[in-house]
């Protein structure tokens, strides 16, 4: 391994790998999330960012805006960092290239809003967790982390579940942590451009999902607006739909904190909206009520 490379291993702080993980599976993050979920401060992150980019495991673009200007400065990785990944988690080195290609590709995409507010999600929630003691974000995948044939299969031997395709895609899957109460769940980022009857239609495949896997974990719907969380909830109960469903709103979230604040209108159940740690009633799964999950 050259010496360069051993070099600049030798200077990355575990913030920085679990900065450069993050950007190896979910491609792009802004100034303002890695500076909300891993620093004591803008200026601080500000730094730090500059250096990693300076030292080549990062790069950053700013995309236009509409109506004129810029927005913050979007971070992705570099070929150095794209190859401290990949050894820092076992893996062949990538192709020289892997990086440039990856920027196109992020910078290019015409869902990069859905991207980094899916990320956002997970981003408040790290960010929670970082301000308050007893909170953990013990997993954070990707939708391409959960369509992995067998990813969610809880049985090696048992070849439905390690073959099995979802026919659903979620945008991202977590696991929360508060105060030993642990909350498996899926996530779908909505921003208004599907029709309500298709996020029924995508309940259907979370059931199906919940009977190979033989676990059933919350669906969470994290609105735009609050009129679209009335229309669904409405909708669910035509649609007699038996995995837990719980939706909140942007609109409605702003002045009441995180996604980990009690935001969570969960389908079916009276009472006032729940925490994200509430949720953990309507997990069903024995490995998420014993209070020792691990990070995974």
């Amino acid at each position: 391994m050259p010496e360069p490379f051993l070099r600049i291993q030798s200077r990355l702080t575990d913030r920085d790998h679990t900065l450069l993980g993050w950007l190896a599976d979910h491609g792009v993050l802004t100034t303002f999330q890695i500076a909300h979920a891993l620093f004591p401060s803008l200026d601080f992150a500000q730094r730090r960012l500059r250096r990693l980019c300076d030292a080549g495991l990062l790069t950053r673009f700013r995309p236009f805006r509409a109506d004129g200007g810029t927005y913050p400065y979007h971070y992705v990785l570099d070929q150095l960092g794209v190859e401290v990944v990949a050894t820092h988690r076992g893996e062949d080195l990538p192709r020289k290239d892997k990086a440039r290609q990856r920027r196109w590709h992020l910078t290019n995409r015409a869902n990069l809003p859905h991207l980094l507010g899916t990320n956002q999600f997970f981003i408040e929630l790290a960010g929670h967790a970082r301000m308050h003691p007893g909170s953990h974000l013990l997993r954070w995948w990707s939708t391409s982390q959960c369509l992995q044939p067998g990813a969610l299969a809880d049985d090696p031997n048992d070849n439905e579940q390690r073959y099995y395709q979802p026919v659903v895609r979620p945008d991202g899957h977590g696991i929360w942590q508060e105060n030993g109460a642990a909350v498996p769940f899926f996530l779908e980022y909505d921003t208004g451009t599907e029709t309500v009857g298709r996020l029924v239609d995508k309940v259907a495949g979370y059931a199906d999902l919940a009977r190979v896997t033989g676990y059933v974990w919350p669906v969470l719907f994290w609105f735009h607006a609050t009129a679209r969380e009335h229309n669904l909830h409405r909708r669910l109960i035509e649609a007699h739909v038996w995995v837990p469903v719980a939706t909140g709103a942007r609109d409605a979230a702003v002045n009441r904190g995180s996604p980990a604040a009690a935001v969570w209108w969960l389908h079916g159940r009276p009472g006032s909206r729940r925490r994200l740690a509430d949720l953990a009633d309507a997990v069903s799964d024995d490995r998420y009520h014993t209070g020792s999950a691990q990070p995974v």
